[in-house]
């Protein structure tokens, strides 16, 4: 079942479940599974860290960050293979001995009511899997000094796109463009928008 074998470092994750409440499990679960059903672009790891510690759950950053990854790999991998929540809870206790009886439970009672929209989700991600634009930023700059260029002194634009990957991260791409490039490209944007007027 899973890409990760057994390990300490799994064991190590699978601990740090044993440490939170079951309602809070719960809702990480939930969380991403939303974003699994596209509900949601990505899983706000900062959210949930800050409400683990209004809550007086004392887990660090990294440690839910890793929590997140292990769920969001076993549902993926569950929703690949169309597992049902009797197989996924089988497939969980044997990577580790350390699930705790309410986690799986909590697991078991998620994927009941929602693996089948996060499977019918996941086969429709297979075949389209592009991320999708969540912010776009750009400044205009001048370049002044270069080992590589031959024409300073000539205006550039600088671009820096968000993008939220079906993986779930949000990932970031920068590049630059020549002012006619710039301009192109705002045609084109443009040439969209006006067809999805339309639309």
């Amino acid at each position: 079942m899973r890409g990760v074998d057994p390990s300490p470092g799994v064991d190590t994750i699978v601990g740090s479940i044993g440490k939170l409440p079951q309602d809070l499990f719960a809702e990480t679960c939930q969380q991403v599974v939303s974003q699994l059903q596209g509900r949601t672009l990505a899983v706000d790891v900062s959210k949930i860290c800050e409400t683990f510690q209004q809550d007086g759950v004392s887990l660090d950053y990294e440690a839910l960050e890793k929590i997140i990854k292990l769920l969001a790999f076993d549902f993926r991998l569950a929703a690949k293979k169309n597992l049902t929540a009797e197989q996924l809870v089988t497939k969980l206790s044997q990577s580790s001995s350390l699930w705790p009886k309410s986690a799986l439970q909590a697991v078991h009672k998620l994927w009941s009511e929602q693996g089948e929209l996060v499977c019918s989700y996941q086969e429709a991600q297979i075949m389209m899997s592009v991320g999708q634009l969540v912010d776009v930023q750009w400044k205009l700059g001048m370049a002044v000094s270069s080992d590589t260029c031959r024409s300073l002194n000539s205006p550039y634009v600088s671009m820096l796109l968000k993008i939220a990957e079906t993986s779930g991260q949000i990932s970031t791409k920068c590049f630059e463009m020549t002012i006619p490039q710039f301009q192109n490209l705002f045609r084109q944007f443009k040439e969209i928008a006006a067809v999805l007027e339309t639309v």
